[in-house]
């Protein structure tokens, strides 16, 4: 890091993912605690020489610098404690600490990443329970003995749903449930020899039974009572986890739902039970076109496909041995998924598919064996791609760490509608035409999610944190947003009492210059420009038949020299705007 991103990283960059230590002499105990925490949540950045004033406002007094003494040896030092008995795992590389000098002080800086699941919990000073610290809003605390017990079932790849559950024998099995499931099976694998199996062996053979090889005696595993249990049963052993289907969508004035699927003694509320009857819930309504493979008839869609997966990852990824509620909701706008856990994986590499960390990876082999679910990471990006398609808005996968809960939310609705932008025109006037594109999609967001963060819009606009730190500050300077803080997080909510300035009137007789360009590069791209408000090297690329950066460069040149754009900087890096005249 740099003197330069260290300054946008305090300016712009995200709270709860900093710490600012003002260790002039030496490294502060607390360092470790928050290395813990850092390592044991999303990861963060440590900056020592810099004090934080939190309850500070302004930028240039939130923060002060002091130079740490002989910063090369507090580097030193720092290398010989991580690799020491202090720490339970050292899962830095020389590149994650440095030391830059920033307005003429010494700063030392340390980017801890988040750890691997199979390498938590991190702890410190050998103490699991006592040791193991996460972070929050407020800052580093310290780990429940429920969620230290959490990381480390977490951390076997084995998952958790094939322990046996001593006493649960067939009896314990919904037979009608099993009996539909293995109808599934047959018809997706006629030629398996499983077909011929008694219910037992048949349970046996796809994880949901097993030999106590001590005893010698056979039990239900958690995933075959969870999957085609009776609800009785299910409800004895796991009367943690509730599961609830609620329908809010077409509501008639007075009413809360329209439809809801919970325990009301009417079905064996069992997770093949409820995927089978909350699915066709959700695809109702959803458009089903006719097509024909040769004789078959062909009615499924990518949408179709992309809800089911939803469902079945809400299903296997969920942690079955904490409270919670299994929660499908059903809107006008879309759908939301709620599981029990935190994620295995960055929600990155989620959204980037090719990864797959099931928490109960037999129930996951029991769903794919029906044609549901995959297991290579292809999921996500199955959803992504058919919501792509349609131009919805982006699904938002987020978790609550404290509350030990997953979020999928799937909006049935674009990413800027008509009914935004008018909304957005009457209440910023002639002001929110001259803001480009990604203001626009932030402000948009806003108003259709009631409020965002940093993180969201992350997700949609697919720019670093700092980059979106510096437009949300841009938007709150404008007056348009109000930035609503709380510790180390803030979030963000249309200014509604936006008033539209004298100033303003101007603006509407600022043309967008009319040229005619010969060269059929110059004109894509500033067509490309007058539609979307800015555009970047890398846009250029994809917009043009230009291969290389130096030819994007190139093109761009021109057209500044025609004085029909100008280059301007946004953060670290610069885009290419109208120039107004």
């Amino acid at each position: 890091m740099d003197s330069e991103e260290i300054l946008d990283l305090l300016r712009f960059g995200e709270r709860i993912n900093l710490e600012c230590k003002k260790a002039e002499a030496t490294l502060p105990n607390s360092v470790w605690e928050t290395y813990s925490s850092f390592a044991n949540t999303e990861g963060g950045i440590i900056l020592f020489g810099v004090e934080e004033h939190i309850k500070e406002t302004d930028y240039e007094k939130r923060f002060s610098f002091v130079s740490i003494h002989n910063p090369e040896q507090r580097v030193k030092d720092f290398w010989n404690t991580v690799n020491s008995a202090k720490v339970s795992s050292n899962i830095l590389v020389d590149a994650n600490v440095g030391i830059c000098e920033v307005k003429g002080a010494m700063i030392m800086w340390i980017q801890v990443p988040q750890a691997d699941y199979r390498q938590k919990p991190v702890y410190i000073n050998g103490n699991l329970i006592k040791g193991s610290f996460k972070r929050n809003y407020e800052g580093d605390y310290h780990c429940t003995e429920e969620e230290v017990k959490a990381m480390l079932r977490d951390a076997s790849d084995s998952g958790n749903d094939g322990g046996l559950l001593i006493g649960y024998t067939m009896d314990d099995i919904d037979l009608n449930s099993l009996k539909s499931y293995r109808i599934e099976f047959e018809h997706c694998n006629p030629e398996h020899i499983w077909n011929g199996n008694d219910d037992k062996t048949f349970l046996k053979n796809v994880g949901g039974y097993a030999i106590d090889r001590a005893t010698q005696k056979g039990w239900l595993t958690a995933a075959g009572l969870l999957m085609f249990g009776k609800g009785l049963s299910v409800r004895e052993r796991f009367d943690n986890i509730r599961m609830d289907y609620i329908d809010e969508s077409n509501l008639v004035p007075g009413s809360r739902w329209s439809d809801r699927l919970t325990y009301d003694g009417m079905w064996e509320n069992n997770l093949y039970n409820f995927v089978r009857q909350v699915t066709p819930k959700l695809v109702s309504g959803i458009k089903r076109p006719f097509k024909l493979e040769g004789m078959v008839r062909i009615d499924d869609t990518p949408i179709h496909k992309a809800i089911r997966e939803a469902v079945v990852n809400m299903i296997i990824h969920s942690d079955y041995l904490i409270t919670g509620v299994l929660k499908v909701l059903k809107t006008d706008s879309g759908f939301v998924f709620c599981n029990p856990g935190n994620l295995k994986l960055p929600v990155q590499m989620i959204y980037e598919g090719g990864h797959s960390v099931a928490r109960n990876p037999r129930i996951q082999t029991m769903f794919r064996m029906i044609g549901l679910g995959d297991n290579i990471g292809s999921g996500f990006p199955t959803i992504l791609s058919a919501w792509g398609a349609e131009q919805w808005r982006k699904p938002d996968l987020s978790q609550n760490m404290e509350m030990h809960q997953v979020e999928l939310k799937l909006w049935m609705i674009s990413l800027m509608p008509s009914e935004c932008t008018e909304y957005l025109r009457d209440l910023f006037g002639i002001a929110y035409e001259h803001l480009d594109k990604a203001e626009q999609i932030i402000l948009g967001t806003s108003y259709l999610e009631d409020g965002v963060t940093n993180v969201r819009m992350q997700s949609i606009l697919e720019l670093h944190s700092i980059e979106i730190g510096h437009i949300l500050s841009k938007l709150v300077d404008k007056n348009m947003l109000i930035a609503d803080k709380k510790g180390r997080w803030t979030s963000y909510r249309i200014n509604t009492d936006y008033e539209i300035s004298t100033e303003q009137l101007y603006l509407s007789d600022i043309p967008i210059k009319k040229v005619e360009l010969k060269n059929e590069t110059d004109r894509l791209i500033y067509e490309y420009i007058c539609t979307n408000g800015f555009i970047t090297v890398h846009q250029v690329l994809e917009t043009t038949k230009i291969t290389t950066t130096q030819g994007a460069n190139v093109a761009l040149g021109r057209l500044i020299q025609l004085g029909l754009i100008v280059k301007v900087r946004q953060g670290r890096y610069f885009i290419y705007q109208l120039k107004n005249e």
